[in-house]
């Protein structure tokens, strides 16, 4: 009697190294899906800011003028020769850049403080409870929420120097100034300026310090209460400290915001603005297309972009150094 053995299939066994080679192409597609998620807006950002930006670093080198407007690539190279004029302060076009520049800084400064000082000390007298707290809110956001075309030729309205409900209500109801003043024009209008600037743009520090102050704990300001602490102790104590880091982003969001802000003053003025608010966007526009003078304007703009760099770059240094000095 014969016996018969059974035969087994053998199975091929896979080796570590193969199947770190399978998964190999599907941890790279994991990876990879982000980054290809993100090419759109990657091209979207070079096509709208990067791109445009690099023309107009090349345009800063040339002698574009309204002569070779139809064919710019055409125009003179000038090397560094609209820089040396843009600089140059004993020069006209150099001494009205530093003017303009002087009156930009200024002005950004008095802005921001004051949007600042503004928004805080109205988001911490909405965080108590009380009837009407949220159409308060509201309403303290409407500038915020406006077009600003809208918003800045309602101004122009109000600081007209005949009908304007600036001058009805200063000169002719609370007497407070001798004849009706002129808003849009002469040092008058540095403070028309500041006026719109400030109300148009602390909502928006207002909006971002009330959602600072969401994460505060309650029983911070309750155990200060119980040990004495008054609402300044608390505020200089509790509040301050606790919204720094939202208010080193708010300050440089702000002072970005204000030293490039454009749409307010060619609103309120125009094209030409008055000498004491002749600010440096403005200026550039007009060395740009009110002149013909477009390497120079370009030569003013890259100038403007290296200073706001610089000013940031030590902004952030400063401010990420008194953080780890704080949490040491």
């Amino acid at each position: 009697m014969t016996t018969t053995t059974p035969v087994r299939e053998s199975v091929p066994t896979s080796s570590p190294g193969a199947a770190r080679g399978s998964r190999r192409p599907g941890r790279i597609r994991r990876v990879g899906l982000p980054y290809l998620l993100l090419l759109p807006a990657l091209l979207l950002e070079l096509l709208v800011h990067l791109v445009p930006m690099v023309i107009g670093i090349v345009m800063s080198f040339k002698e574009l003028t309204q002569f070779y407007i139809r064919d710019w690539g055409s125009a003179p190279w000038s090397g560094f020769g609209n820089y040396r004029m843009s600089v140059d302060f004993n020069a006209p076009v150099g001494e009205a850049l530093l003017h303009s520049f002087l009156v930009t800084v200024g002005f950004t400064l008095l802005s921001v403080g004051l949007c600042w000082l503004i928004g805080t000390t109205a988001a911490v007298c909405m965080q108590d409870t009380f009837r009407g707290r949220g159409l308060l809110r509201a309403l303290f956001l409407v500038p915020y929420a406006l077009p600003v075309y809208a918003a800045v030729i309602t101004w122009v309205f109000m600081f007209q120097h005949d009908n304007g409900l600036v001058n009805h209500v200063l000169h002719d109801q609370l007497h407070l100034t001798d004849k009706p003043s002129f808003w849009l024009i002469g040092d008058n209008s540095f403070v028309a300026l500041l006026v719109v600037s400030v109300w148009k743009g602390w909502p928006f520090a207002f909006l971002i310090v009330m959602a600072g102050l969401q994460n505060i704990p309650r029983e911070l300001y309750e155990a200060a209460a119980l040990d004495g602490a008054g609402m300044w102790q608390q505020i200089r104590r509790i509040t301050l400290p606790s919204l720094r880091p939202v208010n080193q982003v708010l300050i440089l969001v702000l002072f970005l915001w204000t030293f490039n802000d454009f749409n307010t003053p060619y609103v309120l003025f125009g094209k030409a603005a008055p000498e004491s608010a002749d600010l440096i966007s403005v200026h550039i526009y007009q060395a740009s297309f009110v002149t013909w003078n477009f390497g120079t304007g370009s030569a003013m703009s890259v100038l403007l972009l290296l200073f706001l760099l610089v000013v940031t770059g030590v902004y952030l240094l400063l401010t990420s150094r008194g953080r780890r000095a704080a949490d040491v």
